[in-house]
């Protein structure tokens, strides 16, 4: 079942059930809802019914979400509001892009990967004016939430309420997780092709890093390998937002810190390439090749390299010939 479709069917089977005499007229579509759902709080105002269960420990507060949800009013087969058009659901920040009540405090009861539905009593909603002209006064409204990830930022979240030296004093091994936490978020912005997002997180962790006053030779050599992998992902994003200038920064970067790292060798291939300067491309995915030898996507970009340079020597080739015909 897709996040977003069930409930709508499901309104409309009640509905027409209703037409047709086979269920008691004077029920209404939520009342009949409400007959499989559980009291969350046992006050009547959050109702759940899980529709697909998931795996895991339940959210956290202050985590970052990424989920689809739609929210429908009674006798009503679309969504009042609802992420399903989205290709990729956005990521949310429970209290921040998720602040209404009923839902932040639904999400808190789900695993990753649940579908569940909620049914929301006014007061865990929209309250007594509703949100005119989409929802009316004193609304109950139901919601279907799908959580497909989540991150536990609240550790990062704390982090960045510190002052810096503050930060400095905190324990390397939460300061990695940290900058680890905000990696990830980036990683998952990336394999949804936000590669805004996902540089804004990993540009966060590159500040973190760069301002770590490190103590000794141990924890220097800990943080000196987050940053590489760190410029690496920054290469690689910088390359999928057009801008071969930056990826390459990255990529010296990265170089600077490891000179024999194939993918920085490989990622400055890659910027030459965009940028058209194809012997200095050609030069780097030599290289690259070299610690390399079979690997696919070197061997590829080579091959499309020397075709590129090729089609351009022709191209200036002619130019000659036709500058010079008449001589």
């Amino acid at each position: 079942m897709k996040p977003g479709n069930g409930i709508a069917s499901n309104i409309l089977d009640i509905i027409k059930a209703e037409v047709a005499g086979t269920q008691t007229l004077l029920q209404r579509p939520f009342d009949r809802l409400r007959q499989g759902m559980h009291d969350i709080f046992g006050d009547g105002g959050i109702l759940k019914e899980v529709v697909r269960p998931g795996e895991g420990p339940p959210v956290p507060r202050n985590a970052s979400l990424i989920m689809h949800y739609s929210g429908y009013l009674e006798y009503c087969n679309q969504p009042f509001e609802t992420t399903k058009n989205f290709k990729h659901p956005p990521m949310m920040k429970l209290g921040r892009e998720v602040s209404l009540a009923g839902m932040e405090l639904g999400v808190l009861t789900m695993q990753k990967g649940e579908f569940s539905r909620f049914l929301l009593q006014p007061e865990y909603a929209y309250g007594a004016i509703g949100c005119p002209p989409m929802i009316p006064a004193s609304a109950v409204v139901l919601f279907e939430i799908h959580i497909l990830d989540y991150f536990d930022s609240g550790q990062v979240d704390d982090f960045n309420a510190m002052s810096p030296v503050e930060q400095n004093g905190v324990p390397l091994a939460t300061f990695l997780e940290v900058t680890g936490t905000l990696r990830s978020i980036g990683n998952r912005c990336f394999a949804k092709s936000r590669y805004d997002n996902a540089k804004g997180h990993y540009k966060q962790a590159l500040a973190l890093l760069g301002n770590r006053e490190t103590q000794d030779d141990a924890e220097k050599e800990r943080i000196t390998a987050a940053l590489l992998v760190v410029y690496l992902n920054l290469s690689l994003t910088e390359l999928r937002l057009d801008s071969p200038h930056k990826a390459l920064k990255y990529s010296n970067k990265a170089l600077e810190i490891d000179a024999a790292n194939t993918k920085a060798l490989y990622r400055c291939g890659q910027a030459y390439m965009e940028l058209g300067e194809y012997e200095s491309a050609q030069s780097w995915l030599i290289a690259a090749q070299a610690k390399k030898p079979f690997d696919r996507d070197i061997n590829n970009l080579l091959k499309k390299v020397a075709m590129c340079y090729k089609d351009g020597l022709d191209k200036e080739k002619d130019m000659c010939l036709k500058m010079f015909k008449h001589l």
